[in-house]
């Protein structure tokens, strides 16, 4: 048992599966373990199901899915994921949690912006992506792709596990004087409120073209999830451009690919987490993958000048964005000790630096 309190770095998380209390049958990636969180990789088989579940108090996720499975899919070469279905995929790696550790698990960036639902669900769960102090047992991942179909297989990595011990999050009044010192996000004047800094969205567009953002088409070719340049950004994207007025009508059941106005930046010592949706800024859902490692927008990793890429949906009724809304949340977490590599230090680190980006499956024109 320690005193100590912060997200655990990519050292501890190497000592966490030394000591085996993250578990896995082969051994770890050697990529998979980023400066504060750990990918997840799927296991050799999916299960289709009628509808997404909640196992609750005194259920195991493997006893529901034996009510509820439609049919077993086999990844070990590969499989299509089709659009608008549930499927649910133990992950390879399962969890010994010593009592005073705690995790959370979000989408990674290259899900996001591919629009696919992840969420991690643990036995006995009340609630997705949570997993409990002390958890034993296994990990299993709900993966529903909602604009294009997918290619996945054994060893895909669709999420992130980040591990933590006791309570990190910044309160309001820290979160203002770390702004004051490191600048956390790029605004002369802050909106510090709701336990998290604002990030507003840029609909005016950058370079002579005005380039806004992407809308995701229908009907579309799969793409391979573990293929980088492999796709044609024209064959699934429809690009948008400002037209002047700083402003973009959302439609109902479109994923549009956006970009913050603000540049951001999470301090060595830090890491941060976009808040999905927030119901005070509109009837609209952003950002699926809320995870920014240490060093993300970081002058000394390369990083200066990152955006926040979002990624949104409407809900039931259009609604129109305007240039300079407040469209999320970032809360930041205090690290129980730096990491050994900031993000932006190491080859898996594919977003620093951004500005409007698609993910890294499609190729630059």
């Amino acid at each position: 048992m320690t005193d100590k309190t912060g997200i655990l770095a990519d050292g501890a998380i190497h000592a966490l599966f030394a000591a085996r209390g993250l578990i896995s049958a082969s051994a770890l990636d050697p990529d998979q373990v980023q400066p504060a969180s750990l990918d997840l990789r799927l296991g050799p088989k999916a299960y289709r199901v009628r509808a997404s579940f909640m196992p609750g108090p005194g259920h195991r996720v493997a006893d529901k899915l034996e009510r509820l499975k439609l049919h077993e899919i086999d990844l070990e070469n590969g499989a299509v994921l089709e659009t608008g279905c549930v499927y649910i995929v133990p992950l390879m790696e399962s969890l010994a949690l010593p009592s005073h550790l705690s995790a959370s698990a979000n989408p990674k960036s290259s899900t996001g912006r591919l629009d696919i639902f992840t969420r991690v669900i643990t036995d006995f769960a009340q609630e997705f992506d949570k997993i409990p102090a002390g958890y034993h047992g296994g990990l299993y991942l709900e993966v529903s792709p909602r604009t294009f179909p997918v290619v996945v297989r054994r060893g895909s990595r669709l999420s992130q596990i980040r591990f933590r011990a006791g309570h990190a999050l910044l309160t309001e009044s820290e979160l203002l004087a770390l702004h004051e010192a490191e600048t956390l996000v790029a605004s002369e004047r802050p909106n510090i409120s709701g336990g998290g800094i604002a990030l507003s969205i840029d609909l005016q567009g950058a370079g002579p073209d005005g380039l806004i953002g992407y809308r995701g088409k229908h009907h579309t070719a799969v793409i391979d999830v573990d293929r980088k340049a492999a796709h044609d950004i024209y064959d699934f994207w429809e690009p948008l451009y400002s037209r002047g007025s700083g402003e973009l009508i959302l439609d109902p059941d479109e994923f549009y690919i956006l970009v913050s106005r603000e540049a951001v930046h999470v301090p060595p010592l830090y890491a941060a987490e976009m808040t999905p949706y927030d119901p005070l800024v509109g009837e609209f859902r952003v950002h699926y993958a809320g995870f920014f490692d240490p060093g993300f927008g970081h002058a000394g990793a390369g990083g200066a000048g990152s955006r926040a890429v979002l990624e949104v949906r409407s809900h039931e009724v259009p609604f129109i964005l305007e240039h300079g809304q407040i469209v999320g949340r970032l809360v930041y977490e205090r690290m129980m000790e730096p990491p050994g590599a900031l993000y932006g230090a190491g080859s898996g680190s594919n977003y620093q630096a951004q500005g409007l980006k698609l993910s890294k499956h499609f190729r630059t024109p």
